[in-house]
């Protein structure tokens, strides 16, 4: 690591007794000064145990800051930039929820983490990608209100025998929802000893002509377990980053170049920098908002 921007901000995160948490998508940069980078899934069992730190930076969106928050109310939580806001979250407004859930009163309510707060605390547990299915099967319920995003909501809908219905009817992440069928096909083409691996955010019939489907943290374990050498990653393009870094000697191919969370990229070192020399912009919740949610997210991790 040669950047003296790099390099200032490790020094910086020393003095503070900071802990700076990554999400798999940042870029090179960021990756490379973070003190834990993982998928949402790891992000908040990592939150969830932060004892020694007195200041956290979180290189991600704004509903996974404020799940660090949920989980650690008496810690100094400070995002980069609060422009960091995850469009899927911001799909279910608080409003739409609590009318799904009077139209369906005897369902149960999951969660996608990636939602915002408001929604959080009315859910009774919340999932992520690597867990969805393990969540959904933990509830008692027949029928569960899911959301935010479709694709996930179609994927655990598809293992297991429950009503599932999503709220609102088309959330969606827009990164992921720019892969085809065709592109796979096309991958397949140029490199037809790689297996197919996608993100289980990305549409249904992309899925399914996927080899594997999984998580972000799922992709890199199995990567590293796998005898194959390559492999055509569909989901966003850092994830590459990160598995190169971890994962040498392997061959990975995105299944686009242009797969890119451009909310993810707005935090930057320079912002890092100032994050942590002015302890700010700092990410609270009102606390009945924070008490409430902190159930859906330790229902979560206990059920993980």
């Amino acid at each position: 690591m040669s950047n003296s921007l790099q390099e200032e901000i490790l020094k910086l995160k020393d003095e503070k007794n900071a802990i700076i948490l990554a999400h798999n998508y940042q870029p090179k940069e960021i990756q490379e000064i973070a003190d834990f980078l993982g998928d949402s899934l790891e992000l908040c069992i990592k939150a969830s145990k932060i004892d020694d730190k007195d200041l956290v930076i979180f290189c991600g969106v704004d509903f996974m800051a404020e799940t660090a928050f949920i989980l650690n109310p008496d810690k100094k939580i400070v995002i980069p930039t609060l422009e960091a806001e995850c469009p899927m979250a911001h799909m279910l407004p608080e409003d739409v929820l609590l009318e799904a859930k009077k139209e369906h009163p005897d369902a149960g309510v999951i969660l996608y983490v990636n939602s915002i707060a408001e929604a959080k605390q009315h859910a009774d547990t919340l999932c992520t990608s690597a867990n969805a299915v393990k969540v959904t099967e933990s509830l008692p319920h027949d029928k569960i209100l899911f959301g935010p995003d479709k694709n996930l909501g179609t994927h655990v809908a598809e293992k297991l025998d429950k009503e599932i219905i999503h709220v609102p009817k088309d959330g969606h992440c827009y990164v992921h929802r720019l892969f085809h069928v065709e592109d796979i096909e096309l991958k397949r083409e140029q490199h037809p000893n790689a297996e197919v691996i996608c993100h289980p955010e990305c549409n249904i019939n992309v899925q399914n002509a996927a080899d594997k489907v999984m998580s972000t943290g799922g992709m890199l374990k199995y990567i590293a377990e796998s005898d194959k050498e390559e492999f055509i990653i569909g989901t966003e393009v850092d994830m590459i980053t990160r598995i190169n870094a971890e994962v040498p000697g392997k061959k990975l191919y995105p299944l686009l170049e242009g797969a890119i969370c451009e909310t993810m990229k707005l935090h930057t070192l320079e912002k890092v920098r100032d994050a942590l020399v002015n302890e700010e912009p700092q990410v609270t919740l009102p606390k009945d908002v924070a008490e409430k949610s902190r159930k859906a997210v330790e229902h979560m991790l206990n059920a993980s």
